[in-house]
């Protein structure tokens, strides 16, 4: 069983990726979050996590499903592998801590470098179409040695892009990004771009956006924004901005090129 959350999609093609090796079965943790989620196990059923970094931690959403889940990982092996533009620092052991103090031993852990995706600061942008591409061929075949590993059930096994600074990055950049950094407030839409689609409150994973076909799009300020960017990058007409930090700044999800 794979649990992975994703919203610019690097994360799903590496869970589904995965799931094709090992023929696991994928629960997608943002359609499975309302409330605690009772895990029916097979015997001998590996269990994995999937899910990107957010500010050299693991996404919010992720640790609030784990906390609710039911699960008893007796007799089971456990992974977890994060995606990330870049470093991931500390952010499996955050990871790590929250899965122990649910009773669940972390056996391996792994991180894919993918195409980079946030772009809420003024110096971040998505990678160009070389870098693109080149983070994609790589991550395919990591993640083939990856799946490898899994499959021997291969234990204290750490395959992880941390990068230097990990404590100051995870534990002091990524308390003032999540304290400052995730909100939806700077999220607005440009009017005359807009096409009333609805797809941008379609792909939102904690259901912020009051809209859909017909409908421009209103951010429901409800506190439960990711910061994920996954309606600025599947807006089709780039009609959705991020205050004035994402203005020229291009669009990524996986399959599909940058404007």
């Amino acid at each position: 069983m794979i649990f992975f959350f994703s919203a610019t999609g690097n994360t799903a093609w590496a869970a589904k990726q995965l799931g094709f090796y090992t023929s696991d079965r994928l629960i997608n943790i943002a359609k499975n979050s309302a409330e605690p989620f009772t895990a029916q196990l097979e015997p001998g059923e590996d269990i994995g996590f999937c899910f990107p970094i957010h500010g050299w931690r693991p996404p919010r959403i992720v640790v609030d499903f784990v906390k609710q889940l039911v699960i008893d990982t007796t007799g089971h092996y456990v992974y977890a592998l994060c995606t990330a533009g870049d470093t991931v620092g500390e952010a499996m052991d955050i990871f790590r801590h929250v899965l122990s103090e649910k009773g669940i031993k972390l056996d391996a852990a792994f991180s894919l470098l993918m195409p980079e995706s946030y772009v809420g600061l003024p110096f971040m942008d998505v990678d160009k179409k070389e870098r693109e591409k080149a983070k994609q061929d790589k991550a395919a075949e990591d993640l083939k040695g990856f799946a490898q590993l899994i499959e021997q059930h291969q234990k204290h096994v750490e395959r992880l892009t941390i990068g230097r600074w990990p404590r100051i990055n995870s534990r002091v950049l990524g308390a003032a990004f999540y304290r400052w950094l995730i909100t939806d407030k700077p999220f607005h839409v440009v009017s005359d771009r807009c096409v009333k689609c609805g797809i941008c409150a379609s792909v939102c994973p904690v259901h912020d956006i009051d809209g859909g076909l017909g409908k421009e799009p209103r951010w429901l300020h409800n506190g439960q924004c990711l910061t994920c960017f996954a309606c600025y990058h599947h807006c089709p007409h780039h009609a959705i901005e991020f205050g004035n930090r994402t203005k020229h700044k291009g669009q990524y999800f996986f399959g599909r090129r940058k404007l």
